[in-house]
């Protein structure tokens, strides 16, 4: 049920792209935490999910490597972890994304997504929960409190399973996430809340199928309270897809009925054609994934996150939901690919 996730190659040729537009650097605002207090104010302070001996503690904080200088780390969380209790993080102005599936070869789909944000430090983190799904995601450590290298022994990781932005699990199930400025979430009685970054590490860790993560999306009420409302785009190995979006108040689905879905920064639900076209990214999207019949290996998915990039764009990934295969490109630098792999998929 469970399996482990290993860096499988370093550097892959990648097709040539439009050249890095990162943004410059800007003075960074620590986000503030569940009570208010910076989450960066004290690497000493209790870590809230952990649920590990300190031999997993340990081992966890020793796997910690740069892969790249974005800059970009990988870990390995080893032991056990609470999902429902920590830090959530508020972000202060909107996550700019582009997410698409590519589902027209069903032996093949693929979940790709650019991450567009601030420069912040990034970390692909493999989990393994006891009692869960193995996963691959990718986290922006700012929401930890680290905007630097983290420090040997940085126990502020040890609440990196929190964070996941986009990421994959062993059943090929992904996950990702964007800004929807006109999102509303109304409460409902007897829901308990949970964080609109953390509800995706309970998909994660639950979800085997998009009809078990839209559940997982339906039995809580979601807090945008602090930071951006957002929406959400899922797909899993049989090729089906969905849009999840908070509309008035209310969790509304979309479910993929071709051969792709995507999903920018404009709300896609009872949303025009035509007017979704006016967006310049889900436009271009749209009209690579006709060409294709929604067919799109690595390569492809990669030359097309290309074409939507923005001066921002942090990182940009691409998951075969199949094959457990992971491409990610750091801060533009297309001719510079890291390949992971979801080991046993």
């Amino acid at each position: 049920m469970r399996r482990r996730v290993v860096l499988a190659g370093v550097l892959l040729l990648a097709m040539a792209g439009c050249a890095d537009g990162a943004a410059a650097p800007t003075a960074a605002t620590t986000p503030a935490g569940p009570g208010g207090t910076p989450d960066g104010a004290a690497a000493t302070a209790p870590v809230g999910s952990s649920r590990q001996t300190p031999a997993e503690i340990d081992r966890t904080l020793a796997s910690l490597r740069r892969v790249d200088d974005l800059p970009l780390y990988e870990m390995t969380y080893t032991g056990d972890y609470d999902p429902t209790t920590g830090l959530d993080p508020a972000p202060t102005s909107p996550f700019g994304c582009s997410l698409f599936v590519a589902s027209g070869d069903r032996d093949r789909p693929l979940f790709a997504r650019n991450f567009d944000w601030d420069p912040h430090p990034a970390m692909l983190l493999r989990t393994d929960p006891p009692d869960g799904y193995a996963s691959v995601s990718v986290v922006d450590l700012h929401y930890l409190g680290i905007d630097g290298a983290p420090q040997p022994g940085d126990r502020r990781l040890l609440d990196a399973p929190l964070l996941p932005f986009d990421g994959m699990n062993e059943r090929g199930l992904a996950i990702g996430l964007a800004a929807d400025d006109t999102a509303t979430a109304t409460p409902e009685p007897g829901k308990p809340k949970v964080g609109s970054v953390r509800i995706q590490r309970l998909v994660l860790d639950q979800a085997a199928t998009v009809d078990e993560a839209v559940a997982i999306f339906g039995r809580y009420n979601l807090d945008f309270e602090g930071g951006p409302p957002l929406h959400y785009l899922l797909a899993d190995a049989s090729g089906a897809s969905a849009v999840v979006e908070f509309v008035d108040g209310r969790m509304r689905v979309q479910r993929g009925t071709g051969p792709w879905q995507a999903l920018t920064n404009v709300p896609v639900i009872g949303v025009p054609a035509d007017k979704l076209r006016t967006d310049r990214r889900y436009a271009t999207i749209e009209a690579a994934l006709t060409r294709s019949g929604g067919r799109a290996d690595a390569t492809a998915a990669l030359g097309i996150l290309t074409d939507v990039a923005q001066s921002h764009t942090r990182w940009s990934v691409t998951y075969e939901l199949r094959t457990g295969a992971v491409r990610l490109v750091a801060g533009q630098r297309w001719a510079k690919t890291y390949q992971f792999q979801l080991a046993g998929s």
